[in-house]
C-alpha cells in the first residue's frame, strides 16, 4: 500500500456489525467515491486481515473503537504504508480518525463522513488540533522528499511545543507558513530544503527537492553497479543528494540498455530518451567524435540533461568514467504549495 495520491479518489472499504450500522454503511458507500461495503462473514479481525493488502486506501469501521484497535494491531507496519482507518458510531455522531490521519488521508475522510452524517469529526493529531502546519503534508504538497522520518517527528514535536520552527532553503519561494522563520545558515535551521549536502544542526530534518536531471551516456552492456557507482561518485564530489534526482535522460538508442533501465527501476527514477536529431539541436555542449561515430549525436549526457530539464545551463558539465558519462542540469524549484493548516475542531 502506497501513500494516498490526493489527486485521485481513495478506494474505501466500509465494515459494519449491526443492522443499524449496515444502513449507515450503505448510505456512506452510495455517497463516497470509490467506496464499497465489505464483510458478510467472519469476524472483524478476519475481514480486515483478508482485505488489508487488497488495494484499499481507507477503512471505515462502524462499530466500537476497541474492536477496531484489537483487530488492526497485528496488521500495522508504518504510517507511510498503512491505509487510514476511520471509526464511526452507529448513529454517525462521531467520525474518529484512528490511523494514518495525515499521509493516509484519515483526517480528511473523517471530515467527509461527518459532513454526510451531520456528525463531528474527531481529529487528534496535534498539528491539526492546534491549527499548525502538518509538516509531512507540507513536504508532500511541495514535492519534497523527507530524508529522515525520525527527524521529521522531532521537528513536528518542536512545532507543536513552541508554535514555530526555523527553516533554511536555497530554492525559490512564493509563500511560507506563518510559523516558519527563515534563517540564513543551515546549521541554524530545524528544516533544510536543498538538493545539496551541507552541515545541518542536530535534530534538523532535511527535505530534498527533486530538481536535478542526470544526463547519462554509457557503453553497451555497462552493468548497473558501474552506473550506480558513477552517480554516487558524482554526488559525493559535488555535494549533491541522490534523493534530489528528478529523472535520468539519455539517447533513444539506450532505451533497451539493461543496466541503465535497472538503475532507474532500483531508484524509482524515470528515464527520458531523445533522438539524435533532438540532441544535435542543443547549442554549447561538449562534442565527441567517438560519440558522433557511435550514435550520430554530438553528445549525449549534456544535451539530454538540458532538454529534459528545459534549461540552457548545466549545473555540472560532463564527467567521464570508464563506461559512463554523466552531466547534471538543475530545474528551478519553487516552494509554492500553501500550508495545509487545519482550524481547531
Amino acid at each position: 500500500m502506497n501513500t494516498v495520491n490526493k489527486d485521485s479518489e481513495m478506494k474505501t472499504a466500509i465494515l459494519s456489525l449491526t443492522e443499524g450500522a449496515g444502513a449507515l454503511a450503505a448510505d456512506l458507500a452510495a455517497r463516497l467515491p470509490e467506496a464499497t461495503v465489505i464483510g458478510g462473514g467472519g469476524s472483524v479481525a478476519q475481514v480486515l486481515a483478508e482485505n488489508w493488502q487488497e488495494g484499499y486506501d481507507a477503512f471505515i469501521c462502524i462499530m466500537a473503537a476497541g474492536i477496531v484497535v484489537r483487530s488492526i494491531a497485528p496488521l500495522l507496519k508504518d504510517k507511510a504504508s498503512d491505509p487510514c482507518v476511520v471509526v464511526v458510531d452507529e448513529k454517525g455522531g462521531f467520525a474518529v480518525s484512528l490511523l494514518s490521519g495525515h499521509l493516509g488521508g484519515g483526517n480528511d475522510l473523517a471530515r467527509q463522513v461527518a459532513d454526510i452524517t451531520d456528525g463531528q469529526a474527531v481529529i487528534t493529531t496535534a498539528s491539526d488540533a492546534l491549527g499548525l502546519t502538518a509538516l509531512d503534508l507540507w513536504a508532500r504538497a511541495n514535492g519534497l522528499i523527507v530524508e529522515d522520518k525520525a527527524a521529521l517527528t522531532r521537528v513536528t514535536a518542536k512545532l507543536v511545543n513552541q508554535g514555530m520552527v526555523t527553516i533554511y532553503f536555497d530554492v525559490q519561494t512564493e509563500r511560507l507558513p506563518s510559523h516558519f522563520v527563515r534563517v540564513e545558515r543551515p546549521d541554524q535551521a530545524d528544516i533544510i530544503v536543498s538538493a545539496r549536502q551541507m552541515v545541518v544542526g542536530e535534530g534538523a530534518v532535511v527535505m530534498r527537492p527533486a530538481q536535478l536531471v542526470f544526463g547519462i551516456g554509457c557503453n553497451r552492456n555497462t552493468p548497473v553497479e558501474e552506473i550506480s557507482q558513477a552517480v554516487t561518485d558524482l554526488c559525493r564530489d559535488h555535494d549533491l543528494s541522490p534523493l534530489a534526482i528528478r529523472n535520468l535522460a539519455s539517447i533513444d538508442l539506450k532505451n533497451d540498455e539493461v543496466g541503465l533501465l535497472e538503475y532507474g527501476r532500483q531508484n524509482k527514477l524515470t528515464i527520458e530518451f531523445f533522438g539524435k536529431d533532438e540532441l544535435n539541436t542543443v547549442p554549447g555542449v561538449s562534442s565527441s567524435a567517438a560519440v558522433m561515430a557511435a550514435t550520430g549525436a554530438v553528445g549525449v549526457a549534456e544535451p539530454a540533461a538540458l532538454l529534459s530539464a528545459s534549461t540552457n545551463k548545466l549545473l555540472i558539465r560532463k564527467q567521464k568514467w570508464k563506461n559512463v558519462t554523466l552531466a547534471v542540469a538543475e530545474i528551478p524549484y519553487m516552494l509554492s504549495a500553501p500550508a495545509p493548516v487545519i482550524s481547531n475542531i
